[in-house]
């Protein structure tokens, strides 16, 4: 009880409100933190996602009043490829490092999976980089490069009809990935009454479809009102150019048409400044925050209860990072030891399986043996048979030819010999 009343006498009870008596400078808090961030810059990276000749290049260029413009691609592709585009902005004093992550390629396949996913693939690496990076012993995020995507617009053809399959399926895999913002491209192709209704249809398929795209937030009031009225006329039908055209003795970005000019600043003609009001001018910081505090948050959660970063008896309670290495040493033990198990069990069964063919072999070799010996018998008898009866007929011939010779020799020697006649006796 002393202890209690001898802190609350040096440093007063929790609800006491002492007055300040002259200016003590805390209040400059805020702008130190201000100095500090524009010394540093900002990183703010977009994701671009939609068909090719959509004018994805055409609106980052009309939105940051810059060239960012690179070498359109024309080739259709097999597969869905990210490219990435930085650049380093100055406005006043403020320094922005700009990302513009291109989907080349996107609606060229067959396949609705086929194009979102190497999209969330690289959303997902973008925040794995940046989680790495935290669980190093040394670590400087303030000097990290971040990557992570913070709003990634969803360019939707203007058909005028209703949303495609292929914008629903992708749609609703980046919807928990990212800062999901819609827009209705090149909406000077269709009429304003026409641009009414097929806003009006995009809505209804992202209801039905329980598609959540990024909501201006209401819970600031010095911009509670302007955000409602943005998420009421959402999606945006947006108009890019390249072109600035002399209208009324000022030049403004514009397109050109035979029928008259379609003026991108213009809000009768198109959305345009609404989007670069809600997106840079207004919201740009809640989408940097939300990012990192929910987006990536929820990856960040899932990653590491992967890891094993969470109690075991489903409390959700951190654990020390000693106990951790020990519940990971023993769990690979006993899963070590498992698998020398089943690998031992293996390979007991096939020894068996290699013994059990071995001594089929061997069975089958013996009785092979067997009859081939019994056949050579067989055969070795014959022929003893045969030159058993060889000899026998040789011998009979041998007799045969020995009578006969005699014969021969006694029918010689019981012939009279006639001595010849004489020659002239003969011819007389």
């Amino acid at each position: 009880m002393t202890t209690q009343a001898n802190v609350c006498r040096l440093l007063g009870s929790s609800d006491r409100q002492p007055i300040v008596s002259g200016r003590v400078g805390f209040d400059s808090l805020p702008d130190q933190l201000v100095n500090k961030v524009v010394a540093r810059g900002f990183d703010f990276t977009v994701l671009c996602v939609g068909e090719a000749g959509i004018g994805k290049s055409t609106l980052m260029d009309t939105l940051f009043k810059a060239d960012l413009a690179d070498d359109p691609h024309t080739e259709t592709t097999d597969k869905v490829t990210l490219e990435t585009h930085t650049y380093r902005l100055k406005e006043s004093q403020v320094n922005l490092r700009l990302r513009i992550v291109d989907t080349v390629g996107f609606g060229d396949q067959l396949g609705r999976a086929d194009s979102a996913e190497p999209v969330v693939e690289y959303i997902n690496q973008q925040f794995d980089n940046y989680l790495q990076e935290e669980l190093k012993i040394q670590r400087d995020l303030r000097e990290f490069e971040d990557t992570r995507i913070h709003v990634c617009i969803y360019f939707i053809p203007p058909t005028g009809h209703s949303l495609k399959a292929l914008d629903i399926a992708c749609m609703k895999e980046l919807m928990t990935k990212v800062n999901l913002i819609p827009v209705i491209s090149k909406a000077d192709t269709i009429a304003k009454n026409e641009m009414i209704r097929f806003k009006a249809r995009i809505v209804q398929d992202l209801a039905a479809n329980d598609i959540e795209i990024y909501k201006f937030p209401t819970d600031d009031k010095t911009v509670a009102d302007i955000n409602q009225k943005m998420n009421e006329l959402a999606p945006f039908g947006v108009i890019g150019s390249r072109d600035e055209i002399e209208v009324n003795g000022q030049k403004v970005r514009a397109r050109l048409y035979p029928w008259g000019t379609v003026e991108v600043e213009n809000e009768a003609h198109c959305d345009f400044i609404q989007l670069r009001e809600m997106l840079i001018r207004t919201n740009m910081d809640d989408l940097i925050e939300r990012t990192h505090s929910i987006h990536y948050e929820r990856f960040r959660k899932k990653a590491l209860a992967n890891m094993g970063y969470l109690a075991h008896d489903g409390s959700n309670q951190p654990v020390r990072l000693s106990d951790l290495i020990q519940i990971k040493r023993t769990e690979q033990q006993r899963d070590l030891k498992q698998a020398e198990e089943e690998v031992h069990q293996r390979f007991l069964q096939k020894v068996t399986v290699m013994e059990t063919e071995l001594k089929s072999q061997e069975k089958e070799i013996q009785d092979k043996s067997q009859t081939m010996k019994k056949h050579f018998a067989d055969a070795k008898k014959k022929l003893e048979e045969s030159k058993w009866e060889l000899e026998e007929e040789i011998a009979q011939f041998r007799k045969h030819r020995a009578e006969v010779q005699a014969a021969q020799a006694q029918a010689a020697r019981e012939t009279p010999v006639v001595p010849p006649l004489d020659k002239k006796h003969s011819r007389k």
